[in-house]
């Protein structure tokens, strides 16, 4: 069956730069072994599938495949699904924004031309590592466990295991071994000397997956931004983070607190439209 299909560049105002997702519309009558395995054909971080949603608060369900699993929620392929289906002729429910549905239940996402923003998910673990897994994730990234400042599990979809080093240049400076990541997800943020536009750095790898290092990551972000406040650092109403830099793409992150409510957001571009036979 032909169906429609998309591949969106999000969290860089240029096209290309940024982290892509394909999406597939119209995917009703595919089995989770179809999904899966084009999800593993299609070669990128993330695959979404738009269906009918299960609810009347929600304008469109999405399921959200990696190459080899599928999550309950991810970011970018939340902001570049939203997209997607608003420029394929979707019609929120409200004006400027999009309710999405996922296996975490429903995402709010703000639309303002090709800037997005979805409301954070609510962490499902968030708690301090243990030392075993600390040696595990400093042996991975190929550092001493001395240089890790703080670690916690911030998991709101993917099992991230967020890690804090010293500064932004030792985050940039990070050689990591993919066959010695296991199947650690591993989210490092460094800060940047005053004068850089992002206030953070952020690296995200993820083991057991052909694209071990992701270039730019909604849900990571999203579980960093609600450390960092809740770890007591000065962030005021949000920062900018940067994410890609050691692997060639410019994606910026825009994090805004607005009471307990995180905001993870940045531009979106359709790059891609057309068909595939499914």
């Amino acid at each position: 069956m032909t169906r429609r299909y998309s591949e969106v560049d999000v969290f860089s105002p240029v096209a290309f730069l940024g982290n892509p997702v394909a999406v597939v519309h119209d995917a009703e009558g595919l089995t989770s072994e179809q999904m899966q395995r084009f999800a593993k054909w299609t070669n990128l971080a993330e695959t979404t599938f738009l269906l009918p949603p299960t609810t009347a608060a929600a304008d469109y369900r999405v399921r959200i495949f990696s190459a080899t699993q599928e999550f309950p929620f991810a970011g970018h392929p939340t902001l570049g699904s939203a997209l997607a289906w608003l420029r394929a002729g979707g019609v929120p429910q409200r004006p400027g924004e999009v309710v999405q549905e996922c296996g975490a239940g429903l995402v709010r996402v703000r639309v303002d031309e090709q800037m997005l923003a979805f409301e954070a998910p609510p962490l499902t673990r968030f708690e301090p590592v243990g030392e075993p897994e600390l040696e595990q994730v400093a042996g991975a990234l190929g550092i001493q466990r001395s240089r890790i400042v703080d670690a916690s599990w911030l998991v709101n979809g993917p099992g991230w295991i967020g890690v804090r080093l010293a500064n932004a240049a030792e985050v940039l400076a990070l050689r990591p071994d993919p066959a010695g990541l296991g199947s650690l997800c591993i989210g490092v943020v460094g800060e940047h000397a005053p004068g850089h536009d992002a206030r953070f750095e952020v690296r995200a790898f993820l083991g057991d997956d052909p694209v071990w290092e992701d270039p730019i990551t909604g849900s990571l972000n999203a579980g960093l931004a609600h450390w960092l406040r809740e770890s007591g650092e000065p962030v005021g109403g949000g920062y900018t983070a940067a994410q890609g830099t050691a692997i060639g793409h410019e994606g910026r992150v825009t994090v805004s607190y607005e009471g307990d409510r995180i905001w993870i957001g940045g531009h979106a571009v359709v790059c891609v439209h057309g068909e595939v036979t499914l």
